[in-house]
């Protein structure tokens, strides 16, 4: 059964350009801001390369479901990869903040193609019955790239050189291949049959703050792991910990919530992510003596959060609309997932510049916490047609 989910007619081509696309999307995002470092900018600057990614990939998902209707699959889905990984090889031009920030506001436009694109097919190509499983697929080929590039993407920019990561980040690009047969696959589904009628965003708030309260912590970790902690061994080992505990903790808890409902595992992972953030700004208290063993500890406890949570979130977001809202439900989350990510970077960067990156993620994980009364709510279902 659970093989019958990643063989579903359409997954294959569709995990695999996701793993094309999140590979190139993993492998700049502690590398850029580290690259604006190296041309002498400061925290608060590489916080920005970050920052504008996720406020141009926000912007381009808000008109993500309405270019699929207007332009169809084929066209929306070649351009979102080549804007995605074209842009990495001009990196290598200058490391100035100036074209770094350029650079990443371009790549943002083809990251709000893939994911908003990603996740609604996930809706689109898997029954709901088995949808958890099948984000929980989805989630695995996200996941995978990042466990692998965000952990040794700042070791091969010191080790190789920052054109080898560069080259890496350049692989969206190749994710045209399989765009191109998904979207011949495509053809059917009525991205044109949409009606009047309005999307329920209200509802979809809940998901989305919940989301974006897990992701502030995350983007946090992932911009600033490597200028936190006290060598580059320590930040490779300390996001290839997290990524490994997300990429699992939102595979299974696809099962999980398939069998038993969403709501009862949101509320524990919202209160993980505050402790997780506590023990990490406990352990990076002293810049240069990083507490090692509570670095690790506090990884792995957002890890979970951080995935389980992306997961759980999808699935209540997908059940609050019918099948012609899945692109703007897509959408929604998707904007929730990279607000938090961008306000990770930007918020922390600012606080850690003015007082020190401990305060800084004791304040990200207060920023969690507020999402709890959120998490608590029970969800009241109500009757739709999928």
């Amino acid at each position: 059964m659970n093989d019958s989910v990643w063989r579903a007619p359409g997954m294959p081509l569709l995990l695999t350009m996701t793993v094309l696309g999140f590979s190139g999307y993993a492998a700049l995002l502690p590398v850029a801001p580290l690259w604006a470092v190296h041309g002498g900018a400061d925290t608060a600057g590489a916080g920005l390369v970050n920052g504008v990614l996720m406020l141009f990939t926000v912007l381009t998902q808000l008109f993500v479901p309405g270019a699929l209707r207007r332009f169809g699959w084929a066209p929306v889905l070649v351009t979102g990869m080549l804007l995605l990984g074209l842009p990495a090889l001009a990196h290598g031009l200058s490391d100035a903040l100036g074209p770094t920030l350029v650079l990443s506001a371009v790549r943002g436009l083809g990251f709000g193609v893939l994911t908003v694109t990603g996740s609604a097919l996930v809706a689109e190509l898997v029954e709901p019955q088995r949808r958890g499983k099948a984000i929980g697929a989805y989630g695995l080929a996200i996941a995978g790239p990042q466990i692998l590039f965000l952990s040794a993407g700042p070791w091969m920019a010191e080790q190789l050189g920052f054109w080898v990561v560069f080259a890496v980040a350049a692989l969206p690009a190749v994710a045209v291949v399989p765009a191109i047969g998904l979207a011949r696959m495509l053809d059917h589904i009525p991205e044109k049959e949409m009606g009047d009628e309005r999307a329920p965003y209200l509802c979809l708030l809940r998901p989305m703050a919940l989301l974006t309260g897990v992701t502030l912590a995350g983007g946090a970790l992932i911009t600033f792991m490597a200028q936190m902690s006290s060598s580059a061994a320590l930040t490779a080992l300390a996001l290839l910990l997290m990524s490994v505990a997300a990429a699992l903790a939102r595979w299974r808890i696809g099962a999980l919530s398939d069998r038993f409902g969403p709501s009862r595992f949101i509320w524990p992972l919202v209160l993980l992510t505050t402790a997780g953030m506590a023990v990490l700004a406990w352990a990076v208290g002293d810049p240069q003596a990083t507490v090692a063993p509570a670095l690790m500890v506090g990884a792995v406890m957002v890890g979970i959060s951080y995935g389980g949570l992306q997961n759980l979130t999808l699935v209540v977001t997908f059940q609050e609309v019918r099948r012609q809202h899945y692109g703007p439900a897509s959408a929604v989350w998707n904007i929730g997932f990279d607000v938090g990510t961008g306000l990770g970077a930007v918020v922390v960067g600012m606080i850690a510049a003015g007082t020190s990156f401990s305060t800084a993620l004791l304040v990200a994980g207060g920023i969690s916490l507020l999402t709890l009364p959120l998490a608590l709510r029970r969800r009241v279902p109500a009757a739709r047609t999928t």
